[in-house]
């Protein structure tokens, strides 16, 4: 025991010599309690003599031993009785203990260097202030028996997951801690499924999902699209286990067998031969849509058609007509892309484009991601028409900057950012090849304003291509997850603009769509990166704001309406004459002026027949009225009757035509224009045409 204490790192002053001796103290009194010395002491006795808290070592302890006893104590009992139960003694200082084992030198030169790595990769944990990688270091550095990081294999990582003796927060170090010792080449990292996950589906047909199996192994579609179909033939397998279980083998499936299956598919509720329905809540017993029932058809037709592709089954039907979509359910299936209402959208710009860090969700820790890395993102939605899993694959460099089509650089002083045009380099996607488009320089700033501080990250696997790349959005070694965008950041906008999340994780695409300027579908094809126009469909939606504005604007109301000025006697009206059956509106006919009140109605307004409500324009009358200074000139709208329109349209002959058939028509002062001799030769109403706004194209 003296060997012991003396072997121990810790400074030789008075009261710690005393707590070392008081702990021998202890001990030989324990010794003689029990009549065992130390060497066969079991792990509860360690364990009730340590205390599971300091409280309950008071308890056990003698009146002589002060708080300052128990640490000195568990070093002993690691020492002495090869003690490692430390995950059950509760809150006590590991690092500390550590040092007076191991050293304190050589103890923290190993957090160092894990410090070091998880640092570099953008960790808080690297942080010389943070408090817990040291504390699970070293729980693991004394369960490991061994100060050095090379003798942290992967089976005592393991091990520690297995029989819980970390919790909480500490479990998430263990995990980045794992992650640097792998990266130092001493362990292998940790598997990926230590999350939350789902189990895989089973069920049905044992001998179905053997086939199921089989096929999922041997398939060369991407893993989300494998586990789906997957997914899809378990349900059948289970249909068959219920109602046809003589066709659990593949090969005995016949076109008959195809029919019957997609009449119970086209009669099944929500939940009907599903592995488990939490989540369905209200949707559980109602009727499966369109897109589920094709998506289900497309997958078992996949199957049969790529195991007689591979010659495991005998082509007994066709699956492209035996297993063909009915009618009555293509029918029902189109694009129906979510719109996001105007007002709700330019919300959701105000709330990105004046993100701050406050906004952002926090953890115990702090933020969960750099504010520039979360603003970055959220401009990238907002601007860049890509959808969630597209951006958390863009790279590293992804912007570039051009001015008259030379590059420039970002941070460029001699060009404005309004000057340049910015460009995103988009990586193979769903529906392309990689491309690059145009984006608002927001976008480009924001995403320079990140890389200008990410950390240094390993390179990660593109899901899709396989190439080994550096992602933009990456931190702590970690890949940005896809469902980021849809849990945190949306609802993390929409708290800031005051507006539901309910009806905003559509796509952006339709605002260009439905902008004053919009975009074709075939510039929309373009910028999005789709291969035909057919995909764009899915995301491209006419609002009904959109449609109501080309409506119209195509004139549909207007093409028999035309404009004519006015000119209004704004003293007339305000002195009250106007009351009086003094003149006020003074319509302009080119030679004259009509002072009738009910100019819209008169049948002679298109020829003037020159009754006693009109006013000569070399009159000194008209003069006097153009000499006035509070005039105020309008245009106003009037009806053309067909007689009228083929007077503009046609020519002279139709303008002889009118004027013939009203010349025995009364003026609104009474007499006719054959009584008022009016001239056979008047010269048309100057009129304009009141359609506006571009033409409709086509």
């Amino acid at each position: 025991m003296e060997a012991v204490n003396a072997a121990l790192d810790s400074p030789p002053i008075p009261h710690r010599r005393r707590a070392m001796l008081d702990v021998i103290a202890l001990l030989l009194t324990h010794s003689a309690e029990t009549g065992r010395t130390f060497c066969g002491w079991s792990m509860q006795e360690w364990i009730q003599l340590l205390g599971r808290t300091q409280a309950e070592f008071r308890q056990h302890a003698p009146s002589w031993a002060g708080d300052e006893v128990r640490p000195y104590l568990a070093a002993h009992a690691y020492l002495l009785g090869n003690f490692n139960e430390f995950h059950l003694l509760g809150s006590f200082q590991r690092l500390t203990l550590s040092w007076r084992i191991f050293g304190r030198d050589r103890v923290n030169g190993e957090i160092a260097r894990v410090r070091t790595v998880l640092g570099t990769w953008g960790y808080q944990l690297g942080r010389d202030d943070d408090t817990l990688l040291p504390m699970v270091t070293c729980q693991l550095l004394l369960l490991n028996r061994s100060p050095h990081l090379e003798d942290l294999d992967t089976e005592l990582f393991d091990r520690v997951r297995h029989d819980r003796l970390l919790e909480g927060t500490r479990l998430n170090t263990l995990h980045a801690l794992q992650r640097a010792v792998a990266e130092l080449g001493f362990c292998d990292p940790p598997a990926p499924g230590t999350g939350r996950h789902s189990a895989r589906a089973t069920g049905g047909a044992e001998l179905w999902e053997q086939w199921a199996d089989r096929w999922h192994a041997t398939s060369t579609l991407t893993p989300r699209v494998r586990g789906s179909i997957r997914s899809a033939l378990l349900r059948v397998g289970r249909w068959i286990a219920a109602e046809q279980p003589e066709v659990a083998d593949p090969t005995n499936w016949t076109r008959q067998t195809c029919a019957t299956w997609i009449a119970a598919l086209d009669r099944m509720k929500v939940g009907d031969y599903v592995q488990r329905t939490v989540g369905l809540k209200d949707r559980l017993g109602k009727p499966l849509e369109a897109p589920t029932k094709a998506g289900q058809i497309t997958a078992l037709r996949t199957f049969f058609r790529d195991c007689q592709e591979w010659e495991w089954l005998p082509r007994r039907f066709d699956p492209l007509r035996a297993l063909a979509i009915p009618r009555s359910i293509t029918a029902l299936l189109g694009p129906d892309p979510r719109v996001i209402a105007d007002e709700v959208w330019a919300k959701l710009l105000w709330a990105g484009l004046n993100l701050e860090p406050a906004d952002l969700p926090q953890t115990r820790s702090g933020h969960f991601y750099p504010f520039e890395l979360v603003r970055a993102i959220t401009l990238t939605w907002l601007f860049s028409g890509q959808r969630s899993n597209e951006i958390a694959r863009l790279r590293v460099g992804c912007i570039r900057w051009q001015h008259d089509d030379a590059p420039i650089p970002g941070d460029s002083q001699q060009v404005l950012a309004r000057d340049a045009v910015c460009l995103l380099d988009v990586p193979t996607h769903k529906t392309g090849t990689a491309f690059n488009k145009p984006v608002d320089p927001i976008l480009g700033q924001a995403v320079d304003a990140w890389q200008a501080v990410r950390p240094e990250q390993p390179m990660f696997t593109d899901r899709r291509t396989g190439e080994h790349v550096d992602l933009l959005f990456a931190v702590r070694a970690r890949r940005l997850s896809t469902s980021y965008i849809n849990n945190t950041i949306i609802p993390m906008l929409c708290r800031k603009a005051g507006v539901p999340d309910a009806d905003v994780r559509g796509n952006i695409t339709s605002q260009l769509y439905n902008a004053k300027e919009p975009m074709t579908l075939f510039e929309l094809q373009a910028w999005l990166g789709h291969r035909s126009p057919q995909s764009t469909q899915y995301y491209a939606k006419i609002t009904p704001n959109t449609l109501s504005r080309a409506y119209s604007e195509a004139g549909y109301f207007e093409r028999n309406v035309r404009t004519i000025e006015v000119l209004v006697d704004r003293d007339a009206v305000a002195s009250g004459a106007a009351a009086a059956g003094e003149p006020w509106q003074h319509y302009d006919l080119g030679h004259g002026y009509c002072t009738y009140i009910f100019f819209e109605q008169c049948q002679h307004r298109m020829a003037c027949a020159r009754c006693d409500f009109y006013v000569p324009k070399d009159s000194t009358k008209a003069q006097l009225l153009e000499a006035k200074g509070n005039l105020q000139k309008m245009a106003v709208s009037i009806p053309l009757t067909d007689d009228e329109q083929a007077a503009l349209a046609d020519g002279q002959t139709a303008i002889d035509q009118l004027l013939a058939r009203l010349a025995d028509t009364p003026t609104p002062a009474g007499p006719t224009p054959r009584q008022i001799e009016a001239p056979g030769t008047a010269r048309l109403l100057p009129i304009v045409d009141v359609r506006q706004g571009k033409v409709a194209q086509v």
